[in-house]
């Protein structure tokens, strides 16, 4: 007998984070995935090859997801899919179906692409499907194509590479080997450019070096450049699997710099830049007085307003809610399922805020733990990050995902600002989270 569901209580799906398990705090089950969708995704990141085209092969019903989103981020023109239906199961004809496919996506194209990247999916795996023979056969029928393998394959979640440590391993698989550069460095992995006013940049321009980023490649032999680096910087943890890669292809050394909000190691991450690159280390107590000033003057807006910190924002949530709290904000709860690098933050908040509410994302419960009534509890909060916006039912919220570009520094002064707009001008979460997700009605 079905009964409505009057009240739903917060266990399994919040905790104190005194006492909160390392890594995992929250239970692994059945999941719930929420309508703040914000987030890049397999299709975004491939995007980022310039004139690539992307080719999805898999059954209709999962193809709707990537069209969507194609289609919102208005690069359907770089964009096939191959739809695998039950005959092809029964007849075994999967290889043969890629292959026709994808030749028949090419022949209409207006022009031929320099690159495909090619997306199969877990129906590929549990059929044995021999993508080498696919592969093999595409380069041969297409020797001025660069093909990629690249994976739409949930089942790959919780084993070895996630999908999107793949895809962006994948994005940088096509760069051929080229003689290094000695005063030529990339910076790799990330969904948005670097800001050209962070202190990571500046030292390496300063510093007499070429600096290239994919989301600067206009072209795809601008692209291929990308090769003649002789350094790869990393900050974000799921890039570090593209570094290794990159290293080992193509002799290029990588060093990571994590993002993090603490001025110690942000200084020790710069140090270690300056001593790579060869060049002097910098003074950057100017640097930190502009942090501590801009905190200040958002604290002085905010004041006591709660705040929610989730992990879509940035690559380190718990490092930015014990900068703010140290600061004086009122945090109040981050919201994660995993806590990943970030142990020494962890047990430091455990001892320097017990009371500071972990919330899972994917627990079930959570489908009726949000909005204006429930999430937030009557309290209006100020949300850094779209699924703390959703959860908590705040229009008040910092619309950045992925970090969005900010890093060092210059990223915590940044930051305090795009704080202080946010709880001045509130938004509209309904029209700004993605409509696929957040109140979509249909698929059109």
């Amino acid at each position: 007998m079905l009964k409505r569901i009057e009240k739903m209580d917060e266990s399994c799906a919040s905790v104190r984070i005194a006492d909160a398990s390392y890594p995992a705090p929250f239970r692994s089950g059945l999941e719930y995935s929420a309508p703040a969708r914000g987030t890049w995704n397999i299709v975004h990141t491939g995007m980022l090859l310039p004139e690539g085209h992307e080719i999805f092969a898999c059954a209709a019903s999962c193809l709707r997801g990537v069209v969507l989103t194609a289609a919102e981020q208005g690069t359907s023109d770089r964009f096939s899919t191959i739809a695998i239906r039950e005959n092809n199961l029964l007849d075994g004809d999967m290889e043969q179906l890629i292959i026709d496919g994808v030749g028949d996506i090419l022949s209409k194209l207006p022009k031929r692409p320099p690159a495909v990247l090619l997306y199969t999916s877990c129906i590929h795996h549990f059929t044995g499907c021999d993508l080498k023979l696919v592969y093999r056969r595409l380069r041969e029928k297409y020797p001025d194509v660069d093909f990629t393998d690249c994976y739409m394959n949930p089942i790959m979640r919780k084993s070895g590479l996630t999908p999107d440590q793949l895809m962006r391993r994948q994005l940088y698989s096509l760069l051929k080997k080229q003689p290094l550069d000695p005063k030529s460095v990339n910076i790799i992995g990330n969904d948005f450019a670097t800001l050209p006013s962070s202190e990571l940049v500046t030292i390496i321009q300063d510093g007499g070096y070429t600096l290239r980023e994919i989301q600067d490649c206009r072209t795809y032999q601008e692209y291929q450049q990308m090769a003649t680096a002789s350094l790869n910087i990393v900050y974000n943890p799921a890039a570090k699997a593209s570094a290794l890669a990159l290293e080992r292809r193509l002799g290029q050394k990588w060093v990571y710099l994590p993002l993090s909000y603490d001025y110690d190691e942000i200084i020790d991450g710069l140090n270690t830049l300056c001593d790579t690159l060869h060049l002097p280390r910098k003074d950057f107590s100017d640097r930190i007085a502009a942090c501590e000033a801009a905190l200040d003057k958002a604290k002085e807006v905010i004041g006591d307003t709660p705040i929610a910190i989730d992990y879509t924002l940035c690559y380190r949530p718990l490092s930015l809610a014990r900068l703010l709290l140290k600061k004086g904000f009122n945090v109040r709860r981050v919201y994660l399922d995993s806590i990943g690098e970030e142990k020494a933050d962890f047990e430091a908040l455990q001892r320097e805020a017990p009371d500071l509410m972990l919330y899972a994302t994917v627990e079930v419960k959570m489908r009726f733990l949000h909005g204006t009534e429930t999430g937030g509890h009557g309290e209006h909060f100020l949300a850094l990050g779209q699924k703390a916006a959703y959860f908590t039912g705040s229009d008040n919220f910092v619309n950045i995902v992925e970090c969005g570009g900010l890093y060092g520094f210059d990223g915590i002064i940044r930051l305090a600002g795009e704080m202080e707009d946010a709880y001045r001008y509130p938004k509209d979460a309904r029209r700004l989270i993605q409509i696929k997700g957040f109140g979509g009605g249909c698929c059109l």
